[in-house]
């Protein structure tokens, strides 16, 4: 989907927007050029993944952290912009990954988690997807007011924004203050097919939740857990944060513990 913006009257990009991108360092990762493709969730732009990324760029991983279209500009931007769009750009930042890796391990962020899923639904070799960890991801909502969307959207362009559910004072993920409603509605329409091909992921699952989550709810946890054809699949509780885990308290748990994954599924 081209996006109604044109190149002249583009929005300016967030200073901390910038894609974040590393080369693989063998020496470090048992002599294999190990990729891992990082995704920022629905709002949010690289900025929210940054640290993450840059400490598995510091163990030897090959890492990028692709700007969804629409993001880390204005929540208006963004409602021009499509699931289909986001998808486009995590697929291109995964091939770049795969033509200079061995191996990739896929990792997401909320929305960021169920594009991941998506890509690992529909690219099950075991050296192009070699493991998927998801944070606080979203294929699912009890919120009675999404069953409304198909006619909100066309009334009013945007809600309250979801941004900065973070547990940790003075951190902020630069994430939009409004809810573009088009662009949240096309993220949900894509969530029954997701759902319908979780049995297409076969790749190691690390599942990480947040224990109090104020944008994902509860039903997306047994959904993705119980689908997926997986039979390695790891729950990591995070009792330390909010929903925007990869800047807050439990971080350094994250990294740990997600890098521990990555080597193991990335092994000879």
């Amino acid at each position: 989907m081209i996006s109604a913006m044109t190149p002249q009257s583009a929005p300016p990009v967030h200073p901390l927007a910038s894609p974040f991108t590393t080369e693989a360092q063998p020496a470090s990762t048992g002599g294999r050029r190990v990729g891992v493709l990082l995704s920022h969730g629905f709002t949010g732009q690289p900025a929210s993944m940054r640290p993450w990324a840059e400490a598995l760029a510091a163990m030897g991983y090959a890492v990028e952290v692709p700007r969804l279209p629409g993001h880390g500009t204005t929540w208006q931007d963004l409602n021009t912009y499509r699931w289909d769009d986001w998808y486009a750009e995590l697929r291109a930042a995964h091939r770049r990954l795969v033509d200079r890796c061995d191996v990739v391990v896929l990792a997401g962020l909320s929305m960021g988690g169920a594009l991941v899923l998506r890509l690992a639904a529909d690219k099950p070799s075991a050296t192009e997807v070699a493991g998927v960890v998801v944070v606080n991801p979203a294929v699912a909502s009890k919120r009675l007011d999404v069953k409304l969307l198909p006619v909100l959207k066309h009334v009013v362009p945007s809600f309250p924004g979801i941004a900065d559910d973070i547990k940790k004072p003075g951190v902020s993920e630069h994430g939009y203050t409004r809810t573009p409603l088009k662009a949240v509605h096309s993220m949900m329409q894509a969530w029954p097919g997701l759902v319908r091909d979780l049995p297409q992921v076969t790749a190691p699952l690390l599942y990480a939740r947040s224990s109090v989550d104020h944008v994902v709810d509860e039903s997306s946890e047994p959904l993705i857990t119980s689908k997926v054809s997986s039979r390695d699949v790891t729950v990591l509780r995070l009792p330390e944060s909010y929903h925007v885990a990869t800047l807050d308290h439990d971080l350094p748990l994250l990294i740990e513990e997600s890098a521990a994954f990555i080597a193991r599924v990335t092994s000879d």
